[in-house]
């Protein structure tokens, strides 16, 4: 609400860092992210040597079981085919159950992602999310192209570190084979390299902000118990859905996963891309600004 007194701020500054989120954006970015990353990159057995990262690799692996994100591995065998590249791994081949309860989940995974998108796109439809909210000014086509738009940009940064990482063993001259990919090179590598870890900054920046776009797209404006519940659902699952699961799978798989497997199966392809070039720019300038040079503190 504009109307409402923040610390005396004029309107303009509280539509930049309240409205459109640029102060929870900076906040999330600094404290939720990079202060950690700088901390673990210098103290790596000290940031693990505890029980909540403990708790942390537990979660995740009681995650990883329920097979909800198993369609990233279905992702990864068709790019493993299509580059020609074998999967490294240590684990046995799978077979008998193992093998039916490993596609089993990756059948639930592919249900629960399709699913997920449908609730999405018909609420930006039925214009039941927060953009609507938000933004009424914006169209559905707009709200629908916006979504795709920052899956996209968030994507390509996801696949950009991989392939950046991947590249940066190579000599110089098996980098890039096209024009945009040796101006990427060039940029990313000139002097002492310190554009890379540069890029990481930008590029968390950038990736927090499209997150918060992505959310303001999924979320979901419905009220449970007004007989608007999405495809007809009960009120605990609509209830479960605001909470912004269905957004969580979507961008984990499609806007993350996808593009980072895609990126370690083809880093040169990615290396090429003019858009690579173009978010590398976009990612130093905005470290470069400053804007999250505290975490460094």
């Amino acid at each position: 609400d504009p109307t409402v007194d923040v610390l005396g701020l004029p309107d303009w500054v509280k539509t930049i860092f309240l409205d459109v989120g640029l102060g929870m954006i900076v906040f999330t970015c600094i404290l939720g992210q990079l202060t950690t990353q700088v901390n673990a990159s210098h103290c790596m057995i000290d940031f693990i040597n505890n029980y909540f990262a403990l708790f942390t690799l537990y979660t995740t692996m009681v995650v990883e079981f329920s097979g909800i994100m198993h369609s990233s591995y279905l992702i990864q065998n068709i790019l493993s085919m299509a580059s020609g590249k074998p999967i490294q791994s240590n684990e046995e081949p799978c077979s008998g159950f193992t093998l039916v309860f490993f596609w089993g989940r990756v059948l639930m995974s592919l249900a629960i992602l399709g699913f997920c998108l449908a609730v999405t796109l018909a609420a930006l439809f039925n214009g039941q999310t927060m953009i609507a909210v938000k933004y009424p000014s914006i169209s559905v086509g707009v709200s629908v192209f916006l979504f795709f738009f920052f899956m996209a940009i968030v994507g390509m940064l996801e696949g950009m570190q991989i392939a950046f990482f991947a590249v940066a063993k190579l000599p110089a001259s098996e980098r890039g084979t096209s024009f945009f990919g040796k101006k990427t090179c060039d940029l990313l590598f000139k002097g002492n390299g310190e554009n890379l870890p540069g890029f990481m900054i930008g590029r968390q920046l950038t990736v927090v902000a499209s997150f918060f776009l992505v959310a303001s797209i999924t979320g979901l404006n419905i009220t449970p118990g007004e007989g608007n519940n999405i495809f007809g659902i009960s009120d605990s699952a609509q209830t479960f859905l605001n909470y912004g699961f269905h957004g969580a799978v979507i961008t984990t798989i499609l806007a993350s996963i996808t593009w980072q497997l895609a990126a370690s199966a083809f880093p040169i392809a990615f290396l090429n891309n003019p858009v690579t070039y173009i978010l590398l720019i976009i990612a130093l300038a905005l470290e470069r600004s400053g804007l999250c040079s505290g975490a460094w503190v």
